[in-house]
């Protein structure tokens, strides 16, 4: 699996939401406004969502590609069918 990620652009984008998330529990304890706090939450969840479309996009150039021209293809495209589920579950 891990040849078909950019990982250290995954591990780029996680650190920043880690960071978001921790701004985001400070801001709890500070009294900030709610409306700002779910701001923050909105940010922190669309970014974590674009981590998924970018391990969805390399499974699919890489891990769909490799296993439809080498690989059992009804296989490949099941896996990929419940790659699509879960990724669609996130949202």
């Amino acid at each position: 699996m891990k040849q078909c990620m950019d990982s250290e652009n995954l591990h780029r984008r996680l650190k920043k939401i880690i960071g978001q998330v921790q701004a985001i529990d400070r801001m709890v304890d500070e009294d900030i406004p709610c409306e700002d706090i779910l701001s923050q939450l909105n940010a922190a969840k669309s970014a974590l969502n674009r981590v998924g479309q970018v391990v969805l996009e390399g499974h699919l150039k890489h891990c769909v590609r490799d296993g439809i021209e080498h690989g059992d293809a009804e296989e490949t495209i099941e896996k990929f069918t419940k790659a699509v589920e879960r990724f669609a579950n996130m949202q």
